[in-house]
């Protein structure tokens, strides 16, 4: 299922370069220096990966404490569930609810720090601007945080943010390089295509929790028996 993190990343970076692009189209990079300006580039996704990497940890910590309790299969195919359920009801209709208020505050300071980041050319610049741009709301960043959680453990989920993160690069550092390179129709037709690749993914994380003896896509779940036997001397 870690190769999921991947596809995830790939297929939604277009998702990303519209959200963050802006962003990277703001770095201060050293444009007359190329060795320097692919250093900076290269900072700047490493603290990108960093944020994701701690978002992973934490939600692979929730993952791993309801596995504990032996639903790791349920909660795979809630989550799978949960994805498809996001990408079929309307935005509008979920935006009702306003589920991010909670967090406003902090996105709130994030940009606001992000802000301050893009301001300057220190040579921890980038790698701030990395690390606060991978805490910023996005849609597909919530999926992929679904997928931590379904991993059930603290490094898979860490490592499962990482992957999704290490998708995003090659799209988002054209962006960096060639600017708003896409046209309009292409860009629409990828959007629209998206959400197919994300139920894709939530059928997958459904097949895992079934457990159907299918290789690799829908393993039988391993129980551990503990033996009760008392050895006497």
């Amino acid at each position: 299922m870690l190769v999921s993190a991947l596809i995830l990343g790939l297929l939604g970076s277009l998702h990303c370069v519209g959200m963050c692009g802006p962003i990277a189209f703001m770095l201060p990079v050293d444009r007359s220096n190329s060795f320097k300006k692919v250093s900076q580039i290269g900072v700047y996704h490493f603290g990108r990966l960093l944020a994701y990497s701690l978002i992973g940890l934490v939600f692979g910590l929730v993952g791993k404490s309801l596995y504990i309790f032996g639903i790791q299969q349920q909660l795979s195919i809630a989550i799978g569930i949960i994805m498809i359920v996001l990408v079929i009801i309307p935005y509008k209709t979920i935006g009702k609810y306003n589920l991010s208020q909670p967090l406003n505050k902090l996105i709130s300071k994030v940009k606001s720090n992000l802000g301050k980041a893009l301001k300057k050319k220190t040579a921890d610049t980038f790698l701030t601007i990395g690390f606060l741009n991978g805490f910023l709301p996005c849609g597909l960043v919530y999926m992929a945080v679904f997928g931590a959680i379904a991993t059930g453990s603290l490094l898979q989920g860490s490592f499962y943010m990482i992957l999704f993160g290490l998708g995003t690069i090659p799209l988002m550092t054209s962006a960096i390089y060639l600017g708003k390179f896409l046209n309009h129709t292409v860009k629409q037709r990828i959007q629209k295509a998206i959400p197919f690749f994300v139920i894709i993914i939530g059928v997958l994380f459904i097949l895992r929790g079934l457990g159907l003896g299918i290789p690799y896509l829908s393993p039988i779940p391993v129980v551990e028996t503990v033996s009760s036997a008392i050895e006497c001397h």
